[in-house]
């Protein structure tokens, strides 16, 4: 009798366990089908060249997060398993690069192995209010373009209108501040709000960005853009371009190579290799003619300016050498003032002049008055 009612009590525990854990294996997915890979559109991929660096396994990973996130999905089967911290590289990218999902929560989840993504968006109300507004604040942005025509004129473009359109604050001083709403919408945004922002605004208007992320030289967490003009590409901040003074920006971050740029921004390169910026053909002292390689060249920029009546000229120098021998040679002999009797302008008969340096960046302003 004991015998078959231990028997009994085993074979009824064995189907406990079966049951449990056939439900486990239910609710888990491990036998549940991937569901197939899809990718973006030919016209979505031309406008997300961090997108079209990955492999195909990528971007169908790449592709799922979008369309579920696009829909607010809190679960997105995805169309293979990863490893959590692939996971993590594309969430992450695209995160960056999406600027329409500002809603997005700013934590999220991962695990060692990833199969389904649980996405976390940020508790606040009218959502689709939100996404209207920022929709309106891009066409309204996209509308005032008309007539701009070329990559570095829309560049500056864009520039020039998030530094109007926005002041900087930190990310605790607004809920929005890392997204393109609280940059075009709220009017308030710190640096990754900022690079979304022009991320957006540069895909509508035809031009290649991405956004990245890294640090400065004093190690603080930053995010700025690279953009393409023509067939290079160039290093933008629009953050330090915003002085937040009315019609003053700052010119020595507008597309820039990697060698002046590195000086000051260290790119993290975790999620995908930021694109070579080796060109200086549009960068705004060398189209502007404000770059000086020589010292004679220094010496025409100011009398040029002078001669058409600027009270204002700042200089890049093609070196810390070149920067030096400047200010040793013509403002601390006082030779600055024999250019001024050079040039052709009357300027009277007393003259100030005082300087803003930038040695790190090698930029010279002489102000007179």
């Amino acid at each position: 009798m004991n015998k078959k009612l231990t028997g009994l009590l085993l074979v009824l525990v064995s189907i406990g366990f079966i049951v449990i854990g056939g439900r486990y294996i239910i609710e888990s997915g491990l036998f549940r089908g991937y569901p197939e890979a899809v990718y973006l559109s030919g016209s979505e991929a031309d406008k997300r060249p961090a997108y079209r660096l990955m492999d195909d396994g990528d971007k169908a990973v790449y592709t799922a997060l979008y369309n579920g996130i696009s829909e607010r999905k809190e679960d997105i089967p995805l169309p293979k398993e990863l490893d959590g911290k692939d996971y993590s590289r594309i969430y992450c990218t695209l995160e960056k690069q999406e600027g329409s999902f500002f809603y997005l929560d700013s934590v999220y989840y991962t695990a060692q192995k990833v199969r389904e993504a649980r996405i976390v968006y940020r508790n606040t109300e009218n959502i689709d209010g939100k996404v209207e507004a920022l929709d309106k604040e891009v066409a309204a942005a996209v509308y005032g373009a008309a007539g701009v025509e070329g990559g570095y004129y829309l560049a500056r473009y864009i520039n020039d209108y998030i530094v109007k359109k926005c002041t900087y604050v930190t990310g605790e001083d607004s809920e929005f501040a890392s997204t393109a709403y609280g940059c075009l919408v709220e009017g308030e945004a710190n640096c990754e709000g900022y690079a979304k922002a022009f991320n957006m605004i540069a895909a509508e208007l035809g031009l290649e960005s991405v956004v990245i992320t890294g640090t400065t030289n004093t190690g603080e967490n930053h995010a700025w853009n690279q953009v393409r003009i023509g067939l290079e590409w160039y290093n933008i901040d629009v953050t330090w371009a915003d002085t937040d003074i009315d019609g003053v920006e700052r010119q020595m971050y507008f597309l820039v190579n990697d060698e002046d740029f590195s000086k000051t921004h260290i790119a993290d390169k975790t999620l995908f290799e930021p694109f070579k910026c080796d060109g200086d053909k549009w960068n705004y002292y060398v189209r502007n003619g404000f770059y000086a390689d020589s010292l004679e060249t220094a010496e025409d920029i100011v009398i040029r300016e002078l001669n058409a009546g600027k009270m204002s000229v700042e200089i890049k120098f093609a070196s810390p050498e070149l920067y030096d021998r400047f200010k040793k040679e013509v403002i601390s002999r006082d030779h600055i003032f024999d250019l001024l009797e050079n040039a052709e302008y009357n300027y009277g008969s007393e003259v100030t002049v005082s300087l803003k340096e930038n040695e790190r960046e090698c930029c010279l302003t002489l102000k007179f008055s």
